[in-house]
């Protein structure tokens, strides 16, 4: 009997075990799913360049080491420098003893800058930009802000400004304060930038849409400088360097021993253009394998779609009801399409929500008259089936994913002839519904 009991319990434990697990299944293979690529990196993040929709994110907020990634915020400030006409491109900037001293340091990305020489805006841009010179941007950071401890005020009031939320900026150029020969700008002697994945994007982002001119540099496979050498991009990512990705033009690596391997990249195929970004990858040449990953997850899987077309309405809430109008409703309709880029497979996954204008509609669902063609009564949103918000980088972003509501017609106001006849009717049709209820009381 003993010996049955035991058999009975372990058949039972079976039992509940293998149904935990196969409840359990379904919830693995969605995690799969929705992470992981099994990327080589700390964190990374992919964005949609055009509206700023996140396509995937891995540990997207989390602070790490940015290194040289945060030169972009330099390339954002001499390029809105230049248009607002501040500075120029032929502007002539010389060379101080730390500049040049900084451009031979051993072990650092630079090209040497003579004590003395007088170098163009251009130039210095474009030693940053392409071979990540470290004191070609502590140059540019000078010409901005007259010191580099200035700087870091401006770099702080651009991020806060484009909405930057994870970042610490303690010098122009993205080395650790240890290798700036004792004069670093701020924090202690051991800091270096950081910033999270998604506050990189954000910056890519504004940099590419703000100032596309930025890929006229970005995207040049090499730099031949005026002290005849050559000096090759250190984007790996170019179409005609080793790693070549087709669409490849941009944007930007960084590392160093704290941020590990870093690259911001985009490319552009057809009129599509994503930005990819791994932050903290192992090796020099992981970060660019990874990348090839990220942005091959995106034009494989993603394409801009019209996922509500113009004149939408949402089922169940066709019209409106009017007071005071000509009409007893009104047609309500979407203005116009509302495309996103989603999954091939994922068109069907959205669902369309009603979000009435409070100010026009009262709480009765009603509107009054008069309502012309084209009025905003609302928006719809976009979010996928499970309550999920498309999400953004940018609040201007987050309106790509809802479309303003209008009415698809016009209706007037009633005369008061007619408004007093509904009066009438009204106060005879509520006597007979008291008779009735009196008379069937009777019965």
């Amino acid at each position: 009997m003993k010996q049955m009991r035991k058999w009975t319990l372990y058949l039972l434990m079976t039992v509940l075990v293998i149904s935990a697990v196969a409840a359990g299944l379904p919830q693995q293979a969605n995690a799969a799913e929705n992470d992981d690529l099994g990327l080589d990196a700390g964190a990374a993040i992919l964005v949609d360049a055009a509206t700023g929709e996140i396509l995937y994110e891995k540990n997207a907020d989390k602070l790490m080491g940015v290194a040289s990634m945060s030169k972009m915020m330099t390339e954002y400030n001499v390029l809105e420098a230049i248009k607002e006409g501040k500075i120029s491109w032929d502007q002539k900037v010389k060379i101080n003893n730390y500049i040049h001293r900084l451009s031979g340091a051993p072990g650092l990305s630079n090209i040497g800058l003579t004590e003395g020489e007088e170098y163009t805006v251009k130039e210095l841009y474009q030693a940053m930009g392409i071979f990540s010179g470290n004191a070609a941007t502590v140059a540019l950071a000078e010409l901005l802000a007259g010191t580099e401890k200035n700087y870091i005020n401006v770099m702080n009031e651009k991020a806060e400004e484009l909405g930057l939320k994870d970042y610490k900026f303690v010098n122009s150029s993205g080395l650790n304060n240890t290798d700036l020969l004792g004069n670093y700008p701020a924090g202690s002697e051991t800091d270096e930038n950081e910033m999270s994945a998604k506050a990189v994007a954000k910056l890519a982002y504004h940099l590419l849409n703000d100032y596309p001119e930025v890929l006229e540099t970005s995207s040049m496979p090499k730099l031949k400088f005026r002290d005849n050498r050559t000096y090759a991009n250190f984007n790996w990512l170019l179409p005609s360097l080793v790693f070549g990705y087709e669409g490849a033009d941009g944007l930007k690596t960084g590392s160093t021993d704290y941020a590990g391997y870093n690259v911001t990249a985009t490319a552009k195929r057809g009129d599509q253009r994503i930005i990819a970004v791994i932050m903290k990858s192992e090796t020099k040449n992981s970060r660019f394998t990874e990348a090839t990953k990220l942005l091959d997850y995106g034009f494989n899987n993603f394409s801009t779609e019209e996922v509500l077309p113009a004149g939408y309405t949402v089922k169940g809430n066709e019209s409106l009801k009017v007071t005071k109008g000509k009409e007893d409703t009104v047609k309500i309709q979407t203005s116009d399409a509302v495309n996103l880029m989603i999954k091939k497979t994922d068109k069907e996954n959205y669902v369309a929500k009603l979000v009435l204008d409070d100010k026009k509609v009262n709480s009765n669902g009603e509107i009054a008259a008069p309502v012309k063609k084209g009025d905003k009564v609302g928006k719809v949103t976009l979010e996928t089936k499970d309550g999920k918000a498309v999400q953004f980088l940018t609040s201007d972003g987050e309106k790509k994913a809802s479309v303003d509501v209008v009415a698809a017609e016009t209706v007037e106001k009633a005369n008061w002839f007619v408004l007093a006849m509904r009066g009438v009717g009204s106060f005879f049709a509520n006597i007979w519904d008291s008779v009735s209820s009196t008379v069937k009381g009777w019965f």
